[in-house]
């Protein structure tokens, strides 16, 4: 078949021809939108699941929904070795230009904007030469005495709360998405949950989503004991059959083509209704199928392209960021995991497995977390990120 006319789409972040399966996830998102704009008290709201399953996407909905309803937006990417500051400045200040042009008083706007730049500007450090102080495109004057008392946590909570006041001007809201939320630094996440706090009490127009791995709900627990019932979680899982089905025969549907009933059969079995690995197979076999339409044999031809392009781009260039101790240490999970990667191993029986003391294989384990290939759901155990690693992980030499 015309491979022009492929219309799958395996890549990061990158929303698939058919969102299937998170109609519940859209429909929840609407409630809180309309609950916000009535005056109604809704939590923020946080996204966690293993890596593929398509948090990244639904986030990107979410905001494309908010934007639909006339929110000021404005999303980020948490690296763990970047403060707050500087990404939070930069997405507020699109959100507020998005609500500014319906706003009636440009004066407010520019009250806001001095307010935000002064937040920005405390990530300089006070003994930098002035060519080396980093400067945000704000062209206002910097508003002082306001978010701007080098307490992340103080000035957060002053920053949000004057942003949903904006909001609340053009009678609105304001929606923050944040991507990889789990590598927020320990005082930024803190800060973060209690500005959160401190607008769910007020009622006013702003909220949090957050989008993570599944053992995020852990870190905020960890920061502060009241995110618990502070945010609205929500688990990202694989896609169940229908869903998967509907994820690869509508689009193919769309170009006058069909999938037999075992064809689909196999897909669901290889890529495991993983919406990243349903797009893999999808394309793979798209592009071997001669046809319509589509037969398991054209999957079964197609799928060792799939598997070696996953092997290379989705779970060899993480295995490449490991060092040999860290390789060590998941091949170990691998090997107690059989054949169910997303299983949790006990720490204790890697290290039976490695003949080695616990102790001594921590500092493997904690850069495994800290690099995002493993994470740790309850205490004492260890899972990988990524659905099927362990699987990929016993086909390496």
């Amino acid at each position: 078949m015309d491979p022009v006319r492929n219309p799958y789409a395996p890549g990061a972040g990158q929303r698939p021809p058919e969102l299937a399966g998170r109609d519940r996830e859209l429909d929840v998102f609407d409630v809180v939108l309309e609950r916000v704009a009535r005056g109604r008290p809704e939590r923020s709201l946080v996204l966690t699941g293993l890596r593929g399953v398509g948090k990244t996407v639904l986030l990107n909905s979410l905001r494309s929904q908010a934007i639909g309803r006339l929110w000021g937006t404005g999303k980020i990417e948490a690296r763990p070795d970047q403060s707050l500051r500087r990404p939070v400045a930069a997405a507020l200040h699109m959100a507020v230009r998005e609500l500014a042009p319906r706003h009636r008083a440009p004066d407010r706007i520019d009250d806001f904007l001095g307010v935000l730049k002064a937040f920005a500007l405390r990530s300089n450090q006070a003994n930098a030469k002035l060519r080396d102080r980093w400067q945000p495109g704000i062209d206002v004057p910097v508003k002082a005495g306001r978010a701007d008392s080098g307490d992340i946590e103080i000035d957060l909570v002053e920053l949000f709360t004057d942003a949903a006041a904006v909001a609340t001007d053009v009678g609105t809201g304001v929606a923050l998405f944040i991507d990889e939320m789990q590598d927020i630094p320990p005082d930024d996440i803190s800060a973060l949950c209690a500005a959160c706090h401190e607008l769910s009490q007020l009622g006013a127009p702003l909220i949090v989503v957050g989008a993570g791995l599944p053992h995020l709900p852990a870190v905020l627990s960890a920061a502060k004991s009241y995110s618990e019932r502070l945010f609205r979680y929500q688990r990202i899982d694989r896609l169940d059959r229908i869903a998967a089905d509907q994820a690869l025969a509508a689009p193919a549907e769309r170009e006058e083509v069909e999938y037999k009933a075992k064809a689909l059969d196999l897909l669901y079995e290889k890529s495991g209704g993983y919406p990243y690995f349903v797009q893999a197979y999808g394309k793979a076999t798209w592009d071997h199928a001669p046809r319509t339409p589509i037969t398991p044999d054209d999957v079964r031809v197609a799928a060792p392209e799939a598997e070696a392009e996953l092997a290379v781009g989705f779970f060899g260039s993480r295995f490449e960021r490991a060092t040999p101790a860290e390789r060590e240490y998941m091949r170990a999970m691998a090997s107690l995991s059989a054949e169910d990667m997303d299983v949790a191993v006990a720490t204790s029986e890697v290290a039976q497995a490695l003949g080695r003391k616990p102790a001594s294989l921590s500092p493997a384990r904690d850069a495994l977390i800290k690099k995002g290939l493993i994470y740790s759901g309850e205490r004492g155990t260890v899972a990988f990120t990524v659905p099927h690693f362990g699987r990929y992980l016993r086909t390496q030499p």
